[in-house]
């Protein structure tokens, strides 16, 4: 059974820093792509930050410079530290893992960890 275990949410001021975590098991951690998404109320999700088995990142262009991607593959989680936080940053975070080799696909979704910035 496959299962990410999102923690680290919760309420921060703005200018504050959070750090997410994604807890992964019943996968082969190493083998998958990483990624963060968020949903704020009244929008689409998105995707706030990704990194690949290689180690290589990618991020929104409204996090750059503020969020780090990261992942520890022998304790199968992926973070997402989250620095100089705005209110536009309040949303529902969502850790993927995401696997694909030929004609194979996989794509698991934690159940979301809250985070709210407001003073």
């Amino acid at each position: 059974q496959v299962q990410l275990v999102e923690s680290g949410g919760g309420l921060v001021q703005p200018g504050g820093s959070l750090r997410l975590s994604c807890a992964a098991s019943g996968i082969t951690f190493s083998f998958y792509d990483m990624s963060w998404y968020r949903q704020a109320p009244g929008k689409q999700r998105e995707l706030v930050a990704s990194i690949i088995v290689r180690g290589t990142t990618n991020y929104a262009d409204s996090v750059k410079g503020r969020f780090t991607i990261s992942r520890d593959n022998a304790k199968n989680t992926v973070y997402l530290q989250m620095n100089s936080l705005k209110p536009g940053d309040t949303a529902v975070y969502y850790c993927n893992a995401y696997y694909s080799m030929s004609s194979m696909r996989r794509d698991y979704w934690g159940q979301g960890t809250q985070v709210t910035v407001s003073s």
